[in-house]
């Protein structure tokens, strides 16, 4: 058993995790860089349809959804496994990320599936029927079992799911302070091996796909009924079934370019790393020296490798691609060395609302193209097409706060309200 685990089970947690965000404190500094990461997401798939001449030049030098998801993906990287390790407990951990990300997710995709196929803002693959495509989405791992994902966007969600199966075993077996050389290691593969990785290999074809779709869905619910209702040694058999399944699919079946996945990884593994180095787990030269490898590995990534993936990175450019990526760490560093000042109160707002902004923006920009052609509307000029803009992203605010009211914080009480029985204790 950890030395952690012993002091939770004793109720004296130790000094490094008690000095974790506690519950119901909100991080400001983040919530910020989550209101920049879904603004930048926001203007790479409206700025198109409103905004082509200024889109075209800014896409040209720097691909905003990449920098947009990359934020996100070190913002999660810092702040989920202090989660975790705040509660000492993967039962809570879990039941917290699946009330936290499914519930609202169900219903943007049922709203979304009412729009005419015409201007669908559904994948093609869920119209017509639940199977594989549904089980793929609710298990929220399309990405990685071949499959479009029921909302495009929602793609990185694959990514998240594969990197909360890794930190749960990585804390299960008292290995949760590797991070930094976790980190190193993927943005290792990514530079060395990142093109000899296979992509799509275990769903080639249909029945492949359904095969490998009914294998994962039967693993992730053995092993999360494991973690949710077992004892010490079945929570570790759980969790190494969680494991192993993510190595197994980003290493055997991502549909992004191989860099780009270990990329993603090692940002995340990285984001851990900050916060472990902030909280003295791991010394501040190990955390420096693992930043600027993940960060000089995936510049040396994009700029070799991108180039023959532009087709799946979906950015003009390897160029465009390295910046976004680099502009993402950037401002990340900027911010938490800034993180004890006061931000402006907008973006932390907007980061209190970020997850539902990333998943209904699409949808509701669909929904005005259906509208605007029903009325043969089209914007004249540059200043009705910016006021038509700016007019989408007030309403998206507006869409997104009551979804986060009415759907995202109800379903969390749920989940809370759900954990008030006996806890299950990492060991």
């Amino acid at each position: 058993m950890t030395q952690l685990s012993e002091r939770l089970q004793s109720g004296a947690p130790a000094r490094a995790e008690a000095a974790a965000p506690q519950p119901g404190r909100r991080l400001g500094w983040l919530d910020a860089l989550r209101g920049v990461a879904a603004l930048g997401v926001v203007f790479q798939h409206a700025g198109p349809t409103w905004l082509w001449p200024q889109y075209n030049v800014v896409h040209q030098k720097i691909d905003l959804g990449i920098f947009g998801v990359f934020l996100f993906f070190l913002v999660s990287g810092y702040i989920v496994p202090a989660s975790l390790e705040r509660r000492g407990d993967v039962r809570a951990f879990w039941v917290g990320r699946i009330f936290r990300l499914l519930p609202l997710f169900v219903v943007v995709v049922a709203v979304a599936r009412l729009l005419p196929e015409r201007y669908a803002a559904v994948g093609a693959g869920v119209y017509p029927g639940f199977w594989p495509t549904g089980a793929a989405n609710l298990l929220m791992l399309p990405d990685l079992l071949g499959l479009n994902g029921a909302l495009r966007v929602a793609w990185t969600l694959s990514y998240e799911m594969v990197f909360y199966f890794l930190v749960t075993a990585l804390f299960v077996f008292g290995r949760h302070r590797l991070s930094g050389p976790i980190a190193v290691g993927f943005a290792a593969v990514a530079v060395f091996a990142g093109a000899a990785l296979p992509l799509g290999m275990l769903s080639a074809g249909a029945d492949a796909t359904g095969r490998l779709v009914a294998v994962v869905a039967a693993i992730v619910v053995v092993a999360l009924t494991c973690i949710l209702r077992g004892n010490r040694t079945v929570i570790r058999i759980g969790a190494v079934l969680l494991a192993g399944l993510a190595l197994t699919l980003i290493f055997l079946n991502s549909r992004s370019a191989g860099f780009e996945t270990m990329m993603i990884l090692a940002t995340m593994f990285a984001g851990t790393a900050i916060y472990r180095a902030e909280q003295g787990q791991i010394g501040r030269l190990q955390a420096v020296a693992c930043c600027g490898l993940v960060l000089v590995g995936g510049l040396v990534a994009g700029t070799q490798q991108g180039p023959q993936y532009l087709n799946r990175i979906w950015s003009a450019s390897a160029a465009s691609w390295c910046t976004a990526f680099g502009a993402a760490w950037m401002l990340f560093l900027v911010a938490w060395l800034l993180r004890r000042y006061s931000v402006p109160r907008f973006l932390s707002w907007l980061g209190t609302i970020s997850y539902a902004v990333y998943l209904i923006h699409v949808p509701l920009l669909n929904w005005i193209d259906w509208l605007f052609a029903d009325l043969h509307f089209q914007p004249h000029g540059r200043l009705q097409a910016g006021l038509c803009f700016c007019g989408f992203v007030a309403a998206l605010c507006g869409v997104s706060y009551l979804a986060h009211r009415l759907v995202e914080l109800p379903a969390q009480k749920l989940g809370r309200r759900l954990l008030r029985g006996p806890a299950t204790v990492a060991g």
